[in-house]
């Protein structure tokens, strides 16, 4: 475990190392007036004379080793904290390399709340690792095990009779281990999930209010956090008889040395003063033993959080290369693409050919796999079975760099960051010009809403872009993708928050972003797709039929019964007329 964190360090293992050095110091330091009280006393036990200068010298030793543990540990402490926050920094930075190559649905099925868990608190926990347990945890085991072995050089009885309490303490710490572990899995599942809850509590916060889905929404909410509690309390209950049991014996080391050691001096067996200089040994043991008990116990925990952070960092990153865009051309190619989610296959086979410079449209049923196939185009997961190509060159053999170059992806529900929105659309082309943000924002029919703004295009988006509504966002989202102006574009349900009266402008801003592209549309509007130069009708996973809209008509089951569908919902209206029959 310990070399799994270091290897994190980097350039500060040695600052840990010297951390470690100078704390040990510092507990020797701590340990050392013990032995200089048993100079004070050992004099008398013998009947003997001592100089007041001697006593002076003794006296002022004592308070030195005093200062200079104070000293040594706070500057120990300095360098442990030094090169802990650097190594959680290096952790974090690799964690984030790592979340990048992997998937991205799959770091979306994790969940908010247990990405959030990883990145701040079980990260957090190795510094307690890295500043305390490791150079302390060394320092207040190193002295206590010198002070043992000094022990048996002074009289191996009253040494062993000093380590009779040293059993019971383990024994007793083993048995908590042996509790806890049984039950921590429960414990950090429970915790896991309420995170997950209270983001998802908060984010649908709206929707709750609007539904009158308080008492429900908060009885979950409430609950995983009882059960949150109720896992803690029951796994501190188990571990807190036997954590008392191994806090009270440890640090007494004079348990069995005093009454023990005692009848063997009155026998004869042992000297007085071997007995003092043991206690006085014990006594000065019984704090860092404490100490260094205290941070082994902290290890299942830390163990487990980095078992935890390991299987997020291990999970299978995207099969990519560092090779560029080489294709010919722009023309796409699914080849008998399969792909499963959780092992459960969902696309069985599809094989689809988009030509460069067409617009073909995806639809079917919800749950036919339209979403998942444009995902795997831009590379969210890796395909379980069969290939995609764009220009002959396999998506898997090329950087996600060099795809995204590729690609403009606009899905139903585009993310807007808390910055303004002529930054927000910038991401689509990081070195454009405020002169080109705002070209491309007027393209995309923006102009309406950003002249009602205070500050315009350079309004700040507010937390998850709530300043504006879902068809406002949708048109910034559509600047962005005609300003990164890429050869290939995705669109993913972009029309879902169109109404009536923006449904000109939105069109308009479609056109302009797919003018001269390949495109690739998702649309449950099917009159949107009609002038298509090709569909692709889903059903269940599989292609059910590959036509224009004509063609479809006449032959294929799957879209008439999706058009009449379409047919019909064009049609339904509600009546507010007197005596109208309820719709």
């Amino acid at each position: 475990m310990f070399k799994k964190v270091l290897d994190y360090t980097g350039v500060y293992r040695k600052t840990t190392y010297a951390a470690a050095a100078v704390l040990l110091a510092g507990t020797a330091c701590s340990v050392l007036p013990f032995w200089f009280v048993y100079q004070i006393i050992r004099p008398l036990l013998l009947r003997q004379s001592i100089s007041v200068g001697t006593m002076a010298w003794l006296v002022a030793a004592i308070a030195v080793c005093t200062v200079l543990h104070g000293l040594l540990y706070v500057k120990g402490l300095s360098l442990s904290h030094k090169a802990a926050y650097h190594t959680l920094e290096n952790v974090r930075v690799s964690l984030q390399r790592k979340l990048e190559k992997q998937p991205l649905g799959s770091i979306q099925e994790k969940g908010v709340g247990v990405i959030k868990k990883m990145f701040i608190d079980d990260i957090e926990s190795i510094e307690l690792l890295l500043a305390h347990a490791l150079p302390e945890g060394i320092a207040n085991l190193s002295v206590p095990v010198f002070v043992f072995i000094a022990m048996f050089v002074v009289d191996w009885k009253l040494a062993l009779l000093s380590l009779c309490s040293l059993p019971i303490g383990l024994l007793a710490m083993g048995m908590m281990y042996k509790s806890g572990m049984s039950k921590m899995g429960a414990y950090y599942g429970a915790a896991q999930k309420m995170n997950n809850t209270i983001v998802e509590y908060i984010n649908g916060m709206e929707v709750v209010k609007v539904f009158n889905r308080d008492g429900e929404s908060y009885h979950r909410f409430e609950t995983d956090i009882k059960s949150y509690r109720d896992f803690t309390l029951d796994w501190f209950r188990v571990c807190w008889p036997w954590m008392a049991l191994y806090t009270s014996v440890l640090p007494c080391v004079v348990l069995f040395t005093l009454p023990i050691g005692s009848l063997l001096v009155w026998n004869g067996i042992c000297t007085l003063t071997d007995l003092t200089l043991i206690l006085c040994m014990s006594f000065g043991i019984g704090a860092p033993l404490v100490r260094a008990v205290g941070f082994i116990s902290t290890m299942p925990q830390i163990n487990f959080k980095l078992g935890a952070l390991e299987d997020l960092m291990s999970t299978p990153s995207l099969q990519q290369t560092d090779q560029p865009f080489t294709g010919k051309h722009r023309e796409i190619a699914f080849q008998d693409v399969h792909f499963a989610y959780n092992e459960e296959e969902v696309l069985h086979g599809v094989s689809l050919s988009v030509p460069e410079g067409s617009l073909t449209a995806l639809v079917g049923e919800s749950g036919s796999g339209k979403s998942t196939l444009a995902k795997l185009l831009v590379h969210f997961y890796d395909v379980t079975g069969g290939s995609i190509q764009i220009g002959g060159q396999d998506l898997r053999e090329m950087s996600l760099e060099a795809l995204n170059n590729q690609i403009s992806y606009v899905a139903q529900e585009q993310f807007l960051f808390n910055i303004s929105l002529l930054e927000n659309i910038r991401l689509g082309k990081l070195d454009a010009t405020d002169e080109e943000v705002i070209r491309a924002a007027e393209k995309a029919q923006c102009g309406e809403f950003l002249s009602r703004l205070e500050h315009g295009i350079y309004t700040m988006a507010g937390d998850s872009g709530k300043q504006l509504s879902g068809g406002e966002r949708q048109r910034i989202s559509l600047a962005r993708a005609i300003l990164k102006n890429a050869p290939i574009v995705v669109l993913d349900e972009a029309t879902a928050f169109m109404d009536p009266e923006n449904e000109e402008k939105m069109n308009e801003a479609i056109a302009e972003v797919i003018r001269e592209k390949t495109v690739i549309v998702i649309a449950h509007r099917l009159h949107s797709i009609v002038n298509a130069d090709q569909i692709c009708v889903l059903d269940h996973g599989n292609v059910a039929d590959i036509g224009t809209h004509e063609e479809l008509l006449t032959r294929c089951p799957e879209y008439q019964k999706l058009w009449e569908a379409a047919e019909g919902s064009a049609q339904w209206k509600v009546s507010t007329e007197k005596g109208a029959e309820p719709v």
